[in-house]
This record gives C-alpha cells, sequence and structure tokens, in this order.
C-alpha cells in the first residue's frame, strides 16, 4: 500500500506550483497533491494526462452508479 502525505489545505496551496512543475517533469507518474482539513484526505490534485488515462474507468464507474441507483428504484429495465 502506497503511503501518501495529506497536506493541510494551507500547506497544499503553498506547494501547489511545486505539484506542477512534478506533473510536467514526470507526466501521469507524479505523485498527487492529496489536501484535507486536519490531514483527513478530502480532495486529491492528479495530473491531466492521469485524467485521461483514468477518463474511460471513471465513466465505468458513473455508469455502474446509475444502473445500481436505477435497479434500487425499480427502474432497472
Amino acid at each position: 500500500m502506497i503511503t501518501i502525505d495529506v497536506l493541510p489545505s494551507r500547506e497544499a496551496r503553498v506547494q501547489f506550483p511545486a505539484a506542477l512543475e512534478r506533473f510536467r517533469a514526470e507526466g501521469s507518474a507524479a505523485m498527487p497533491l492529496v489536501f484535507g482539513a486536519h490531514r483527513k484526505p478530502e480532495a486529491v490534485v492528479i495530473p491531466f494526462e492521469l485524467y485521461q488515462e483514468l477518463l474511460p474507468v471513471i465513466e465505468e464507474i458513473e455508469i455502474a452508479r446509475i444502473v445500481r441507483e436505477r435497479k434500487a428504484s425499480g427502474k432497472a429495465r
């Protein structure tokens, strides 16, 4: 399991330029910027290249969510 540092929101703002540099240099392999209140992970910034790679998976997850909702409401066909 990968350990990721969760930055407080204020620190994330400071680290944002360095994260963008990392994204440019390392592309989709760059570590994301994870932040949230009290170091509880609430949001993540990833390289756009990685987002593009993940988009088909994200779409499949969204479709599965819609199917589950429709089944639960009795609207599935």
